[in-house]
């Protein structure tokens, strides 16, 4: 096969082009470094392309911009141009510290990808990372496509792929717990009214059904609530998928198809119901979004205690404000943030424990259970990405690892592409959202 590779080099390799990986290409891009990214998907976006996950949380909460920058840009440029209309931030959500901010998951690839070409980044669709090898003050890649046999020298590398593919193929400190949340297949039911539907004798159908084996728990996640609320909701957000993994292709075959399987039972348990004989599928989304996978081992770990207290870390880069969301067989384990608490991100948590000239942002980064679930959502994601991406480039510029470039030079790129950079011993006074589009 060797005859058959193409050599490149660049600045910046970014190793998927999910609601992370994009980010960071383009601020990279941005920045001036010389990007290659590299998705396994035929459009960026990932999750929220894809896994129909297009509710990115929370750019703003408690009268505070948590996130902002190319994610932000990105989000509300896609509102705009999709006639939606942006939440008004000041309200406040009941049970919620912010507004999710529900963006078109046809369109958003559509920009995400406008703008990495605008920022020069290569893309290179369909094509996945098979090898990473240390070569030098840097990283030689093997990328594998349809026909298309790459290696890819890079200065700097940044783990963007949602289970630390790029640092595992490495050799890097990773792990992954024995019990991880469930996935979900994002759908939407139509072809009913719900104000016609008797509640008492469904749910009496539905217990029978649970009971006969005809459908599961997981078909709706949370068992101890009435079918009716399911019915509300249109089912969206409301199957668990035991077990969801996505770390290889033949596990994420496997969690899609389940996703898809159980929601055709629970579709045809519903069409023999008075009221539901009409109920359709509206919408669903490819494949099984998986909630949790492997993470990096990082210099700093963030913990759930830490989180919940919002500890300003000296080496922090980013806000977070979701609260903690542990998806399990029963149902979800949630703990909020109090009134006021704004939880950090470290820079450390992005760094795999003693390795150079690579990161980890997005679903990969360093943190124990709790604190994963909640900096796994969207709009932390991205501001992870973005400031993994102008670190990188500030690596490639200075000549330095990127674990190395000092945080200063770190925060004053990302506050001039227009992030929210917490700065320890300065407390901000609190920055009131845009008035709604």
């Amino acid at each position: 096969m060797g005859g058959k590779f193409r050599t490149e080099s660049c600045d910046c390799l970014v190793a998927g082009g999910g609601t992370t990986g994009v980010i960071a290409a383009i601020q990279a891009g941005r920045a001036g470094a010389d990007v290659i990214l590299t998705e396994m998907n035929p459009l960026p976006g990932g999750t929220m392309t894809f896994g129909k996950v297009s509710s990115p949380a929370y750019f703003f909460a408690g009268g505070r911009r948590i996130v902002g920058g190319i994610g932000w840009e990105l989000v509300k440029e896609t509102v705009e141009l999709s006639g939606g209309k942006l939440p008004d931030f000041r309200v406040p959500v009941p049970g919620h510290t912010g507004h999710a901010v529900y963006v078109d998951p046809n369109l958003y690839p559509l920009l995400a990808e406008e703008k990495c070409l605008r920022a020069g980044v290569r893309l290179r669709y369909q094509e996945i990372l098979t090898a990473l090898r240390p070569l030098g003050n840097g990283w030689e890649a093997e990328v594998t496509g349809n026909g298309v046999f790459r290696k890819i020298r890079a200065h700097e590398v940044i783990d963007c792929t949602g289970d630390a593919t790029a640092v595992r193929l490495a050799g890097g400190p990773c792990v992954r717990g024995e019990e991880r949340q469930p996935g979900t297949l994002e759908f939407q039911l139509s072809g009913y009214d719900c104000a016609a539907l008797d509640a008492d004798s469904l749910e009496r159908a539905f217990r029978k059904a649970l009971a006969d084996g005809e459908l599961q728990p997981g078909d709706y996640c949370d068992a101890d609530r009435p079918l009716i609320r399911y019915l509300r909701s249109r089912g969206y957000n409301l199957q668990h998928i035991f077990p969801a993994d996505a770390s290889d292709s033949e596990k994420q075959t496997g969690a899609s198809i389940a996703g898809r399987q159980r929601l055709l039972a629970m579709l045809r348990f519903l069409r023999r119901q008075p009221g539901l004989e009409n109920c359709v599928i509206a919408d669903a989304a490819p494949l099984t979004a998986v909630r949790e996978g492997w993470r990096i081992l990082g210099e700093r770990t963030v913990t759930e205690d830490e989180y919940l207290q919002g500890v300003l870390y000296e080496d922090a880069i980013a806000w977070s404000s979701y609260f903690i969301d542990v998806h399990h067989e029963t149902g979800v384990r949630r703990r909020h943030l109090a009134p006021g608490v704004f939880p950090t991100i470290p820079f450390g948590a992005l760094i795999p424990r003693g390795m150079k000239h690579i990161l980890a942002a997005g679903r990969s980064i360093s943190s124990d259970r709790g604190a994963f679930s909640a900096l796994r959502v969207g709009a932390s994601c991205m501001a992870m990405g973005q400031a993994a991406g102008a670190a990188a480039a500030l690596a490639v510029r200075t000549g330095i690892p990127s674990r190395e470039v000092p945080l200063d030079s770190i925060r004053e790129l990302l506050r001039a592409h227009g992030a929210a950079v917490p700065v320890p011993g300065i407390v901000t006074e609190p920055e009131y959202p845009e008035e709604p589009v």
